[in-house]
């Protein structure tokens, strides 16, 4: 097991990371339960199973409320020695002398009732691997938030990269036209005709110390991203909850929902991880909709408000020019 004093000797941004996403998990919950007006969040707490090592999480879900039909706000700090499929995931060469894993992160899925308010999703981590004498030896941060319409709106759009491309630009303005493309070629389905779930956001991972960006750089700079969740978000909630809408908007919903569950349960590197190494299945799974729709063939009007949104997800546009 880590020797916690020698972990927090080499690694400056662990504790600190830790008490800033569970501040960020509270703020996040009271923002979404005051905007709801109804639906309160339930609390998990949990840990590891006994042999797995250990560290646990908070979740915290939400559900049947005015606004929001389910989410979930997750915090977790797990840690374990590095088993060989870890490495194996995780591209860990074979002569490294990494033998733990520690993960702390925040991770968020929220999908409205309303077909007009968006599905949103964001998740910031860092990572750390240490020898055998609790001394770190590699550490990064990732993360990225995205957003999944099921009607476009073009103000909702710009204002959610907007609100992204200022927290990239506090730190480095070249960032955000970077990960927007790694956001863009990240949430793809593959399997059909690489079919965005949504219209993007930011990704990155395995940001490590480099020449001009120190750890701390890449701390400040999740942090900084993590901050602009509710700032993203919320004012399109606002914006779209008082939207009237049909039985056929709906329909839409649920096979749009349909390719979000494919992405998630396919494709998707942080979810296929958790359930690889032993993570609590309740708080990945999570993410899922509460309900969704599998129709053969499913083709939206042409010139339908649905095309529409399906051609911004076959080709993704810029939404800060």
């Amino acid at each position: 097991m880590m020797d916690k004093n020698k972990h927090n000797a080499t690694s400056p941004f662990r504790d600190q990371w830790v008490e800033f996403i569970r501040n960020l998990q509270d703020e996040i919950c009271a923002a979404i339960e005051n905007i709801d007006g109804k639906a309160r969040f339930i609390e998990d707490l949990w840990e590891r199973k006994p042999g797995e090592k250990g560290g646990g999480g908070r979740t915290r879900i939400i559900g049947h409320g005015n606004i929001f039909e389910k989410g979930g706000v997750n915090t977790s700090v797990v840690f374990g020695g590095l088993s060989a499929r870890m490495r194996e995931v995780l591209h860990i060469p074979k002569n490294s002398a990494a033998k733990d894993w520690l993960a702390a992160g925040i991770s968020l899925v929220i999908h409205p009732f309303n077909p007009f308010i968006p599905t949103v999703h964001c998740n910031y981590r860092y990572f750390e691997l240490c020898d055998k004498e609790g001394e770190m030896v590699d550490s990064w941060f990732g993360g990225g938030a995205d957003l999944t319409p099921y009607y476009l709106f073009d103000e909702d759009a710009r204002h959610f990269h907007l609100t992204l491309k200022a927290a990239c630009d506090l730190l480095d303005p070249k960032l955000y036209p970077l990960f927007k493309q790694y956001c863009d070629d990240y949430f793809v389905n593959d399997h059909r005709n690489k079919e965005r779930r949504g219209i993007g956001g930011i990704f990155y991972d395995h940001r490590k110390p480099e020449e001009g960006r120190p750890g701390k750089f890449w701390f400040d700079f999740s942090r900084a991203c993590s901050d602009a969740f509710l700032k993203s978000y919320l004012p399109i909630v606002s914006r779209r909850k008082d939207h009237s809408f049909g039985a056929e908007h709906k329909y839409w919903q649920e096979i749009r929902r349909g390719r979000y569950v494919e992405f998630n349960l396919i494709h998707d590197r942080g979810t296929l991880f958790g359930l690889k190494t032993k993570g609590r299945t309740e708080s990945i799974l999570m993410s899922l909709p509460p309900t969704v729709r599998f129709e053969y063939n499913y083709q939206p009007k042409p010139g339908s408000e649905e095309e529409k949104l399906l051609k911004v997800c076959l080709s993704p546009r810029d939404w800060v020019e």
